[in-house]
């Protein structure tokens, strides 16, 4: 799980380094198709089916709805806002998906831990500042890239168990090249040839961007949920660490709070769904 979240924060680093020359939609296209071609072969190596009736059932289409809103939103929130803010917003994903889950399925959820998902979404806000002289309005499209993976991971919970780590990889990268596409139609971006250095920024993202979700995979089909959870927020430091190192990104004192209240809160949800 820790080495899944340094990859994910690599790839965030990759795609931002993209997108200072390369247009984002096209970014997004460029490494969409490189997870797919990555996970496709890995798909005949296995000797596994690239399609099956599954992957159109109503849960895996909700899902990839919601995969295309968060890598979009997501994807521009890295391109366009300090990659440490986007990295500390992403992180109240589990505390969205626990809140969710009590109202789409049903679960119970006790008056402490709805306490603690208030804390962390008021960690969120504080992060944001809305109405405050620092506000920007880009800093919502982090919002919505993390209320897009919370729907995805909770459609994934709904998911066929038919269907392999290796396609959700696929089709999951299938949803970015959408979303790439998507943009660029909104935006009407001409698309450009990239460098040398631009495209091995995509190549080296889509190939850490497999390796990471293949590492994520592994972690929750053979550990135990409630033990590798935690270590999700070890991406926060990896995140935070390259922008500040990398691009020369400084922490306000609102993010440090919002990112302590963020961390916090979720670790006292899975602590207690754990002794639940």
């Amino acid at each position: 799980m820790t080495a899944a979240m340094a990859a994910f924060a690599v790839e965030d680093s990759l795609i931002k380094g993209a997108a200072k020359t390369v247009p984002i939609g096209e970014v997004l296209i460029l490494f969409g198709l490189g997870g797919v071609l990555v996970f496709a072969c890995a798909a005949l190596l296995n000797g596994e089916s690239q399609y099956t009736s599954d992957v159109i059932s109503r849960p895996m289409r909700i899902r990839v709805l919601f995969e295309i809103t968060g890598r979009l939103f997501y994807g521009l929130a890295i391109a366009l806002t300090p990659l440490s803010a986007a990295t500390v917003i992403l992180q109240a994903t589990p505390i969205v998906v626990v809140a969710s889950a009590a109202v789409v399925f049903g679960e119970k959820v006790g008056w402490r831990r709805w306490t603690a998902i208030l804390i962390g979404l008021v960690g969120v806000v504080v992060i944001v500042q809305p109405g405050g002289d620092s506000f920007s309005a880009l800093s919502i499209l982090a919002v919505l890239g993390m209320i897009g993976f919370a729907g995805r991971d909770l459609a994934s919970r709904a998911a066929p168990k038919t269907i392999s780590t290796t396609l959700l990889g696929l089709y999951g990268f299938l949803a970015i090249v959408v979303a790439g596409g998507i943009y660029a139609v909104w935006r009407g971006e001409a698309f450009v040839v990239p460098d040398l250095r631009a495209m091995g920024f995509v190549v080296a993202a889509s190939l850490t961007g497999a390796g990471a979700y293949a590492c994520l995979m592994k972690a929750m089909r053979t550990g135990e949920v409630s033990a590798v959870t935690p270590f999700r927020y070890t991406r926060l430091i990896f995140g935070i660490a390259l922008g500040v190192l990398v691009f020369g990104e400084a922490l306000s004192l609102p993010m440090i709070i919002g990112s302590g209240l963020i961390v916090i809160s979720g670790l006292f949800i899975l602590l207690r769904g754990k002794a639940r």
